[in-house]
């Protein structure tokens, strides 16, 4: 997430704030930025000791970030998961 996307409106980053930190806690980095039509892209990251197994598949994690933005006034755009990871 840029600075500038976060002066946009910090409830995006309230909202995705808990996911980041569990991704955390298995080696992942979580960011985010905004399409033009105002929609999130969400990025996920492999660190050196993330846990290849620990991602759940796309479909569970696209409900579950969008169900984490429904209180902000933003819908998923999509989701960039590492290309290392078995998550589908």
């Amino acid at each position: 997430m840029s600075a500038s996307d976060a002066a946009v409106d910090p409830r995006i980053d309230q909202a995705l704030g808990r996911f980041r930190e569990m991704l955390a806690a298995d080696g992942y980095t979580l960011d985010w930025s905004l399409t033009p039509q105002d929609k999130v892209v969400v990025r996920i990251e492999a660190g050196p000791d993330a846990c290849a197994d620990c991602l759940v598949p796309l479909p569970v994690m696209q409900a579950i970030m969008s169900d984490a933005l429904e209180p902000t006034p933003y819908a998923l755009d999509h989701i960039v998961l590492p290309k290392s990871t078995t998550a589908h």
